[in-house]
């Protein structure tokens, strides 16, 4: 047996199905793609790039130490995949299941395809609580439990490498013809290992209260989402060290926060199934009562926007709208890569409920501002917080309260927003009030309408929790269960 080890978004050394797998093998390699269609999607910035190749620097010294080689290449999967094939004559593909953005599904039908006219075994394994080919919801939290609970995988120490491991340089973004990157944090398998560790031995006493202000969520979170979006970190390792954390302290408050964190990342999980179970939620509305109410949905597909839509898209990608808390966060957002959950979904439902703008258009300006990014969070979280779902209650954030709340001195603000109080500071580009009551108008007009509260039972049963007390239905023949609005409100990730 010949394998070659396909690397995606599992960029580690340990608790490493694949890898481990292919050290059983006669001759291994191992392979990371610069996909074309990554790189001119419209949801990759350079960030990306540049974060990702800076995880492969120390990952590839890690395994050409243990005798495995790492390939870099650039191209279509198939096409690079073929000349490997030609080349070593590779018996077996290894790599992790992704849940991953419209353009990766056809890549993976393609490469399954080519598999099996090439004669080669492509297997894939899990690496997150995401259940391929899932029928039914029913018992998932305790296949996800059981998955995070399994024994981390041990990778042998050595591998019997198909050629000798190379030293050749790792592109560079100038190469690849792209711009700078924003500053980013430290990358790789160490870096996150030792935040996990900086996180869960003491940072973690003040998650719950920290999480959802972002004068102190820099700090009082995790900040362990990118290393999850990439898989230097498992899942199952952060899961893991956090249950062994709260159990070997006695230091009450930290066990606190971590139980509060361990919470969390079971719907990281929860949201991932979404995309899984139904790829078209990136694309196109949950509810399909929803296509048409916003403009440019008439075909539930989302932009192009008219003039005035494109001027207030266009004000808030760039932090000029002249509600200050939520031009603080975006410029935030676009100077560092992150934003504290809350404030995220603060940005979505002003984008969503103020200027009546469809989720499709401001996601992927989203997506190419988070490093973390995490397709299947993402778009379910995008249409939550828009109202598409058609389950969940409607979350209308006010950018005033939220600053009251959450920056009640203005200094977050006066951070982000330098020129706030001056002439120089834009008037506010649509009346709070009267923008609130039209969406709130036609979004609970159309959830009274008997479509729609067919079609919400029947998104419940394919999406929806099965926590403990939820019942089957989680909808009230009037509107959203408080299960279901408990349930939204722990979902501040990370």
């Amino acid at each position: 047996m010949k394998a070659l080890v396909w690397l995606k978004r599992d960029l580690r050394l340990h608790d490493h199905a694949p890898l481990a797998e292919a050290a059983r093998a006669d001759g291994a390699a191992a392979l990371w793609l610069l996909e074309p269609a990554w790189l001119h999607s419209a949801e990759c910035d350079p960030q990306h790039v540049a974060f990702a190749l800076a995880c492969l620097a120390p990952l590839r010294d890690d395994l050409g130490a243990r005798g495995l080689p790492l390939w870099v290449e650039a191209g279509d999967a198939v096409a690079v995949l073929q000349a490997l094939h030609a080349r070593h004559g590779f018996t077996h593909l290894f790599s992790h299941e992704e849940t991953g953005p419209g353009w990766s599904y056809d890549r993976d039908r393609a490469v399954a395809a080519w598999c099996r006219a090439a004669g080669v075994v492509w297997r894939q394994w899990p690496q997150t609580g995401v259940v391929r080919l899932l029928r039914d919801r029913r018992g998932w939290a305790g296949r996800w439990l059981a998955r995070m609970d399994a024994p981390q995988v041990t990778v042998p120490a050595g591998w019997r490498g198909l050629v000798p491991p190379q030293a050749t340089p790792l592109p560079t973004l100038a190469c690849l013809g792209l711009p700078p990157a924003r500053p980013l944090p430290a990358a790789g398998e160490a870096p996150a290992q030792a935040l996990l560790q900086d996180f869960t031995a003491g940072r973690a006493r003040g998650y719950r209260r920290a999480l959802s202000s972002p004068l102190t969520a820099a700090e009082g979170c995790s900040r362990l989402s990118p290393h999850l979006a990439f898989g230097t970190l498992s899942m199952r390792q952060v899961h893991q060290t956090t249950e062994a954390a709260i159990r070997a302290t006695p230091d009450r408050a930290l066990a606190h926060g971590l139980r509060g964190f361990a919470g969390r990342l079971r719907w990281h999980c929860h949201f991932m199934q979404k995309l899984e179970d139904e790829p078209a939620v990136e694309f196109r509305n949950f509810s399909r009562t929803c296509d048409g109410l916003r403009p440019g949905d008439d075909a539930g597909g989302g932009p192009p926007f008219g003039a005035s839509d494109s001027e207030r898209f266009d004000a808030w990608c760039e932090g000029r709208t002249g509600f200050p808390m939520v031009d603080a966060c975006m410029r935030q957002l676009r100077a560092t890569g992150w934003l504290n959950f809350r404030m995220r979904a603060m940005l979505v439902s002003f984008a969503a409920y103020h200027l009546w703008l469809h989720w499709r258009a401001p996601g992927l300006f989203l997506a190419r501002q988070f490093l973390d990014f995490e397709p299947g969070i993402h778009w379910s979280q995008m249409q939550m917080q828009s109202g598409t779902t058609g389950i969940n209650t409607l979350r209308i954030y006010s950018p005033t309260k939220q600053a009251q709340d959450h920056d009640p001195d203005g200094t977050y603000v006066r951070r982000w927003v330098p020129e706030f109080g001056t002439p120089a500071y834009p008037k506010p580009i649509v009346g709070e009030r009267a923008a609130l009551a039209t969406a709130k108008e036609r979004l609970y007009g159309l959830r009274r309408t008997a479509e729609a509260r067919q079609e919400a039972d029947a998104i419940q049963q394919r999406h929806g929790s099965r926590k403990s007390g939820l019942p089957r239905s989680g909808l009230q023949r009037r509107g959203t269960s408080a299960k279901v609005v408990k349930d939204v409100r722990q979902q501040e990730l990370f």
